[in-house]
């Protein structure tokens, strides 16, 4: 696994984890990270080398309840730029390798830490889900079809890994430049509350303007207008139209063979359900793909909705490489890009403790150091 990309030569250590805090490896892994997963003894989950979210690091298991064990982490940490671990407040500090601990061990060390709520507050401790987090912030009304109705479920991607995983690879970045600055490190509290609501600043803005009213379904871009909205075809499936600016929309009329002098008023709410219906009447008079053909090419903001099988063999997708199939694995590409140094998958998803002498080596432990602690058990793995 050659590093590749502008992370090329950072060092990051990964205590193992779920969700959000991986997919910030992950992203810190495609852009040429050195990452490495300190795994724990136990049972492992089914087909370890399909989960694409480990992709690209090595991994080592460690027995941090020993002695031994935990030292030979806090070695690592000596020499890593990054740490990344997602426990509840106050689990780290009590196995042996809290912020205080591991900065004293090394100063440069930026400390990435991944939570729902946060290391402070009345809900710090307690446990959470994407959907909670979601729910707390006021995110989770904008998935709400109509007033009154139940909010939309999402899977565990806005908070998780919008709020919590992106935010946490762009702040251990940033920690990352500084450090380069001023010989320090430091914590990175990166709470997934925080970060869903760092993403609906454009709400609160349009609020403040009068251009949102906290009802669902109500506004120009939360299912409330004509022009932005999904609409069933034919054959049961559905296109997505967004024709928000007055030159979209009147290219959506034109192909709709429609004309905007014959039509209420789009800038009234009160024709909102009337133009809807006319809208629906009409998109359910022929299938997906045949709208999808018609609108191809124009500016009418006329997508189909696809399925993620459909979604990696489009053409857009295909021409771009967005999906990609690596290791066996149908799975997006790194993103963004760069025109310099470019990410990649670096490698498979690492079987749990598979590099683990090689791991120790590379960071420089002595051969004798690491037969020693692969024959005490304190490492599991094979031998170089």
């Amino acid at each position: 696994m050659a590093p590749s990309g502008p992370l090329a030569g950072v060092r990051v250590i990964e205590v193992a984890g779920l969700g959000a805090g991986p997919y910030a490896a992950m992203m810190l892994a495609d852009f040429g990270a050195d990452v490495i997963r300190v795994d724990r003894p136990g049972p492992r989950t089914a087909q370890p080398e399909k989960y694409a979210l480990s992709r690209g690091r090595r991994s080592v298991i460690i027995d941090m309840k020993q002695p031994d064990g935990l030292a030979a982490f806090m070695t690592l940490v000596e020499r890593a730029d990054v740490l990344l671990e997602g426990f509840r407040p106050g689990v780290a500090e009590r196995l042996g390798f809290g912020p205080d601990a591991c900065l004293a061990a090394n100063p440069r060390l930026v400390y990435g830490r991944m939570t729902g709520w946060g290391q402070q507050g009345p809900m710090a401790r307690m446990a959470g889900h994407d959907l909670n987090y979601l729910a707390l912030t006021g995110a989770l009304t904008l998935l709400q079809r109509r007033p009154g109705s139940r909010p939309v479920t999402p899977p565990g991607l806005l908070a998780d890994f919008g709020g919590g995983g992106l935010m946490l690879a762009f702040g251990v970045v940033c920690g990352l430049l500084e450090a380069r600055r001023s010989g320090t490190g430091q914590v990175i509290d990166a709470a997934m509350t925080d970060g869903v609501a760092s993403l609906t600043t454009l709400i609160y803005s349009m609020t403040a303007q009068g251009r949102w009213v906290d009802q669902p379904g109500s506004n120009f871009c939360d299912g409330g207008s004509p022009y932005y909205d999904s609409y069933e075809t034919s054959d049961g499936r559905y296109v997505a139209v967004a024709a928000i600016e007055p030159q979209f929309y009147a290219a959506l009329l034109g192909k709709l063979g429609l004309s905007a002098a014959d039509l209420p008023d789009r800038d009234d709410q009160a024709n909102w359900p009337r133009l809807k219906k006319l809208f629906a009447d009409i998109f359910v008079t022929r299938s997906r793909d045949e709208w999808t053909e018609l609108f191809d090419g124009s500016d009418a903001c006329v997508t189909p909705v696809l399925t993620f099988s459909e979604a990696a063999g489009h053409p857009h997708n295909a021409a771009r490489g967005t999906i990609v199939e690596s290791f066996g694995v149908t799975q997006p590409a790194p993103a963004p890009r760069f025109s310099r140094t470019p990410g990649a998958i670096a490698g498979p998803p690492p079987a749990p403790g598979a590099q683990s002498a090689e791991i120790l080596l590379d960071w420089g432990f002595a051969a004798e150091q690491v037969d020693e602690l692969l024959a005490a058990g304190t490492i599991l793995g094979p031998r170089q």
